[in-house]
């Protein structure tokens, strides 16, 4: 790959920026304990990853109510009902999720050299909690808020084509999830790593 022929990146964030993985994983832990569930955590993560796509591919939800809607769900799996306060605080733990170790440092190198975007699963509040941990400001943030819908759908990124004043050819996409990310940005045109 040709890094040089691109001007912009955009970013899916989390599972490619931030780490969902350990955020979700620290989030239940408290939850599951205090119902006295024991699971490993890949389970719960697995379990909860079915809830947390259907709530998406449903009618637009803001994503805390998607994450909501993942606890319950995980919940009724495993014979309990969360409390309203321990929904609320899963629902918004997203603030809370760690960055990869070298995320900042990679952004700051980056932004050297190209303009930065996000296109994002996560609405424009929590979103901008978890940014801090980023360390940099990007160019254009494109919420599923903003989209009023969930990657893999493709308006997400049609409407980061809107905004971003760059050539689609000369813009390359950074995730980890072939599905949300790679297969809708690659049907679009676009080049992805």
């Amino acid at each position: 790959l040709e890094y040089g022929r691109f001007e912009a990146l955009t970013f899916d964030c989390y599972g490619t920026l931030i780490d969902w993985e350990t955020g979700l994983t620290d989030a239940f832990r408290p939850i599951l304990a205090a119902h006295a569930v024991v699971i490993d955590d890949e389970d719960v993560l697995a379990r909860y990853a079915r809830y947390e796509a259907a709530a998406e591919a449903g009618p637009y939800l803001r994503y805390r109510d998607v994450l909501a809607a993942g606890l319950n769900g995980v919940a009724e799996e495993l014979g309990f009902r969360p409390t309203a306060e321990e929904v609320d605080r899963f629902s918004m733990s997203v603030a809370d999720w760690p960055a990869f170790e070298d995320t900042a440092a990679a952004l700051a190198k980056l932004k050297e050299r190209f303009r930065l975007g996000v296109i994002t699963n996560c609405d424009d509040d929590l979103f901008a909690g978890a940014s801090r941990r980023l360390g940099v400001t990007f160019d254009w943030v494109v919420t599923a808020q903003q989209a009023r819908g969930y990657k893999p759908r493709q308006r997400n990124f049609e409407l980061a084509f809107e905004r971003i004043d760059v050539p689609r050819e000369r813009i390359l996409h950074v995730a980890q999830s072939l599905f949300h990310d790679h297969v809708p940005a690659k049907a679009l045109g676009m080049t992805t790593v």
